[in-house]
Order: C-alpha cells, then structure tokens, then sequence
C-alpha cells in the first residue's frame, strides 16, 4: 500500500467510530442549545442584528463544545498540557472555519433568502429553521475537520 493510501485508510479508520461520533453529536447537542440561546436573546431580547447574534452564538458554543470534546470525546487523543491545549483550540477555531462557513451561509440562506414568516408567542420561529439547518450541515464538516486536524486520532 502506498504512503497516500495508508494514511487515507487511517483517516476512514478514525472517521468511522460510532463511540467517538455519539459523543460528538451529543456534544454538539449541547452546543446547538449554547448557540440558539445566545441566537435568541441577542436577537429577539436585545434587538442585535440575525447575523451578529448567529456569529456570538457560533463563538460561544465553540468554546463550549471544545472544552467537551477536549474531556470527553477525545480524552486520550494529542499531548497533554496547557501549551497543547491551547494549540488544540486555536487549531480548533481554524478547522471550525470551515464548518462556521457552511453553518452562517445555510443561515443567511434560509433567513434571508428563503424566508417564511412563521411567528409563536412573539418569537420569530424561521430564525430557529434557519438556525438549526446550519447547524447540522455545519456539524457534518466539524466532525472530519475536528477528528482528523484538530484531535488528529488517526496518529493516535
């Protein structure tokens, strides 16, 4: 086997663990409701712009989800120690990129561009639709970026 095949062989070895995968799909759960939240009061509480609130939103639940997946998703994946775990979160947030892209374009989409004005108690429920399709899109692309740069399992 050749040096590119081997290495693309332990990229699908570590992609494929439905253990590591739970844990980041209930960590990003979490995120999702760290995300929302923030999305919501700024938005429809304190009167800031969608778009600024969905990008505090997105900030808040990086700094949440990494901090469990540094202790619970990836416990015994990279060096250990306060230097290389900070170097994990600044990885983390250029890995993320890609996904935080992919989740604030599907939003803007959805809200601007296809928006459905669908209101409960007050609350703008197309801001939630539009919110929750980037985050799950988003997530797709977090979960290879972050598993094989961020944590990189497969040299584990």
């Amino acid at each position: 086997m050749t040096e590119e095949g081997g290495r693309t062989a332990r990229w699908l070895q570590a992609l494929q663990s439905r253990v590591r995968l739970g844990k980041f799909v209930s960590v990003g759960a979490v995120g999702a409701v760290f995300d929302t939240t923030v999305l919501l009061v700024l938005s429809q509480f304190l009167g800031v712009l969608e778009e600024i609130a969905v990008l505090a939103g997105i900030e808040t639940s990086i700094l949440v989800m990494f901090a469990l997946n540094e202790y619970w998703t990836y416990p015994d994946s990279g060096e250990q120690g306060r230097i290389a775990t900070l170097r994990r979160l600044v990885r983390s947030h250029l890995v993320r990129s890609g996904g935080i892209t992919v989740q604030f374009a599907v939003f803007v989409l959805i809200y601007r561009v296809l928006f459905a004005p669908v209101t409960l108690f007050g609350l703008d429920l197309w801001l939630l639709v539009a919110k929750g399709a980037g985050i799950l899109f988003g997530m797709s692309v977090n979960y290879v970026f972050e598993t094989l740069f961020t944590w990189r399992v497969q040299q584990s």
